[in-house]
């Protein structure tokens, strides 16, 4: 139960059974052409679709690398690690990146960006890190922040890493010029794949920019995907797992996949409360898919953890750098359904027992049920 790598349907971990075929051939055409499609669907976008083989951080390299190159100013808020990595992401281009900051369990104020660009000159780019998987918040001003990029004619870039797929991010309404997700999170597949959308404003800057490399060289991938093919060996068995992994998403239906992610975090929440746990960050900014929990007094982090994994079978994750020790993180997403919160939520309660936090567990597990049962409406 971190936030990711999550759970993975059985039919997701069975497809990467599926023999090695040549990547240059007319079944892996057919099959990049369904992930393509598919992934349009997912991202609600007509979008190019661009699929590669790496990490979120890789998805995120390509991204910013593909429009940013040395004398370019971006504007890229942080508040929280990676938000902050996506700053990073952006100065290796050799960009110059302005920073505007929040406290950790908050986010920027909408002021606070505008007067960024004001006082930046041309800006090439607006870099958001949509859920801040480090502190459990999402910052759902993308509708401003995008007017905003817009009336200053910069690209407005979502890095949505760790939400896609568990929260609705209309990409083509909301004037998205690139979006990321990562395999691994709320599309329920193992790590290694990023998908990627591109507008067309997007496409038209990077034609302007010297690839950083040949491994991210994005307008090769527009390319060679003319043809159905990426330009580098695809990882194979993540490309059949994301092949299932969207087809599952479109079978339960995006609508009803986004109110389960949000029925199944209001559980999480109201049942926290219920045991006198806080949440790291306020209600409006609230994710639906990283349950951030501030550590009540006398209860370390460590011995917590280990008890709730070696005991329960239960993994969750531990807080960020100066967050450690502080909270933990409870991924919400993928697969989440009612009885992975309860189990969850009852091994969570036991353990803190266990610590010497008085805590009911029936108590939490009443006020979880009286939310899930919406699921079954």
């Amino acid at each position: 139960m971190i936030p990711g790598p999550t759970n993975v349907p059985d039919r997701v971990m069975q497809a990467m059974l599926t023999p090695t075929i040549n990547h240059r051939g007319p079944e892996f055409h057919e099959l990049y052409k369904e992930i393509q499609s598919n992934a349009q669907k997912v991202f609600q976008t007509s979008d190019e679709i661009v699929v590669i083989s790496g990490s979120g951080t890789a998805g995120v390299d390509a991204a910013v690398g593909s429009i940013l190159q040395p004398g370019d100013t971006a504007i890229v808020p942080s508040y929280g690690e990676f938000s902050s990595r996506l700053g990073d992401s952006a100065r290796y281009t050799g960009a110059n990146v302005i920073a505007p900051e929040a406290d950790l369990g908050s986010v920027p104020n909408l002021e606070d960006i505008e007067k960024a660009f004001q006082t930046a000159g041309r800006v090439k780019a607006l870099c958001v890190a949509f859920n801040e998987t480090s502190t459990g918040v999402t910052w759902r001003r993308l509708k401003e922040l995008k007017e905003i990029a817009s009336k200053n004619g910069a690209l407005f870039v979502v890095d949505a890493v760790s939400v896609l797929g568990g929260e609705n991010i209309p990409v083509q309404k909301l004037g998205i010029d690139i979006c990321i997700v990562a395999s691994q999170k709320c599309l329920a597949a193992p790590p290694g794949g990023v998908i990627l959308s591109f507008g067309q404003e997007a496409k038209k800057a990077m034609a302007q920019v010297k690839p950083r490399n040949q491994y991210f060289d994005i307008p090769k991938y527009f390319k060679f995907a003319e043809h159905a093919e990426t330009p580098a060996t695809p990882s194979l068995p993540i490309f059949f797992a994301l092949d299932e992994a969207l087809k599952i998403i479109l079978e339960e239906g995006l609508e009803k996949r986004f109110t389960r992610h949000e029925i199944c975090a209001d559980a999480f929440y109201a049942a926290f409360e219920s045991l006198g746990l806080r949440a790291f960050t306020a209600k409006e900014f609230r994710s639906h898919t990283v349950i951030g929990i501030k550590y009540p007094p006398g209860i370390k982090d460590e011995e917590f953890r280990a008890l709730l994994d070696k005991k329960f079978g239960v993994l969750v994750a531990g807080g960020f750098g100066k967050l450690k020790g502080i909270m933990f993180r409870v991924g919400s997403m993928g697969m989440i359904n009612s009885t992975l919160v309860t189990v969850t939520l009852d091994a969570i309660s036991q353990s803190l027992r266990y610590c010497g936090y008085q805590s009911k567990p029936e108590q939490a597990l009443q006020a979880a049920w009286n939310i899930l049962k919406a699921l079954d409406q």
